[in-house]
């Protein structure tokens, strides 16, 4: 007999939830979870669908999980082995859009949360699940929007996140926090001319050379114990029309800072100006902060869920903060102790999307493992 935690992440994973598009998955799961006895409070803005499901409102540690219905689209459906909506199953693995990003983890979650509340009815504390439709997108109408209203209306002390954190085996990794995500677009001003007259013009690119090449070798710090330092890296570089004899009068450069929580905006826009500076530049910087750092140092909550992890997988778990941004950026300033565990993440955006069903059934299990030690006396 198929588990039940499979039935469910293929009923998701065959609904064409392309960011922002939640296409159905959150009234699916809205409405399996009321018929246990759990409140739910949905809202959308934009084309972002957003809901919270709770259950208990006794005194008690309070738990949410967080993941989000959207999915990335598929490419080139041609290249899959399987529709990727059909969630096809062949010799014990899971195959579709989203299984491991993250509608494996979500299924994951509706089981542990399902049968911690049957097992315990009258339970102390919370346990809820907050889900979005577009972690995918741009998050912006998404957690970024709906936890301050939520964090006004309920108390949260820990925040697991589905993400596919996990390498090689279910469980050997666990996301301990996030860096710090802020894009910076630079614009050298220079003087446009013609080619065959460099005497008359200010070309932005030699002017900006010796800049840019120090920009690549700075260390902006030194990060810690739980965080590498500071990375800055170039995605764009932007100048001149496309016409051979025109020297283009601007150059635009597009970058990001992935950064620890040793720096902050503030630390890295005096660096970065500095060095425009002292190259004597004629520029302007436009920023925008995706997201701040966070980093759960919660002991009690990281001891849990290792305990969790072992109990289920007999593996012991690495803690860490590698990767990219995640909705759990928008959690943890809200001083909700938060981490990450979801399935394996070889294949996440990738043609032939999979997870083994033995993973999914293990995530539901540690899932309901770490809701007992936490809510259970």
């Amino acid at each position: 007999m198929e588990p039940e935690v499979i039935t469910l992440a293929k009923q998701l994973i065959q609904k064409p939830s392309y960011t922002p598009d939640d296409a159905g998955c959150q009234p699916l799961l809205m409405n399996r979870l009321g018929g246990q006895g759990f409140q739910g409070e949905h809202h959308r803005f934009g084309e972002v669908d957003n809901v919270l499901m709770w259950h208990g409102n006794k005194p008690g540690p309070a738990l949410m999980f967080l993941g989000h219905t959207d999915v990335v689209p598929p490419g080139e459906i041609e290249a899959w082995q399987h529709d990727p909506l059909s969630a096809h199953v062949e010799a014990g693995v899971l195959y579709g859009r989203g299984v491991a990003d993250m509608k494996g983890s979500i299924a994951a979650m509706v089981l542990a949360m399902e049968k911690f509340v049957a097992e315990n009815p009258n339970h102390a504390g919370k346990v809820a699940l907050m889900l979005t439709s577009d972690e995918e997108g741009v998050a912006v109408d998404g957690v970024k929007k709906f936890m301050p209203m939520m964090a006004a209306k309920h108390h949260f002390d820990y925040c697991l996140v589905g993400e596919p954190s996990s390498s090689d085996v279910l469980g050997d990794t666990v996301r301990v926090g996030r860096r710090g995500s802020l894009h910076v677009n630079i614009k050298i001003k220079g003087k446009q001319g013609h080619v065959a007259y460099p005497q008359n013009a200010r070309n932005p690119i030699f002017l900006a050379g010796k800049a840019i090449d120090e920009l690549g070798q700075i260390q902006w710090d030194q990060g810690n114990d739980d965080f590498p330092p500071t990375s800055f890296q170039i995605s764009t570089i932007k100048a001149g029309s496309g016409v051979a004899n025109i020297i283009p009068g601007e150059l635009e450069i597009i970058a990001n800072f992935r950064y620890a929580p040793v720096s902050d905006q503030t630390s890295l826009a005096k660096q970065l100006e500095d060095i425009l500076n002292r190259y004597q530049l004629n520029y302007e910087l436009v920023w925008q902060l995706s997201g701040e750092p966070f980093h759960c140092q919660d002991e009690g909550f990281k001891q849990a869920l290792a305990a969790s992890i072992q109990s289920i997988t007999g593996i012991s778990p690495e803690f860490n903060t590698a990767g990219g941004t995640s909705d759990g950026r928008f959690v943890a300033p809200h001083g909700i102790a938060t981490m990450e565990l979801g399935p394996i993440n070889k294949t996440i955006h990738q043609v032939n999307e999979c997870e083994k069903i033995s993973h999914l059934v293990q995530l539901e299990n540690i899932y309901l493992d770490l809701i007992r030690r936490l809510l259970l006396p």
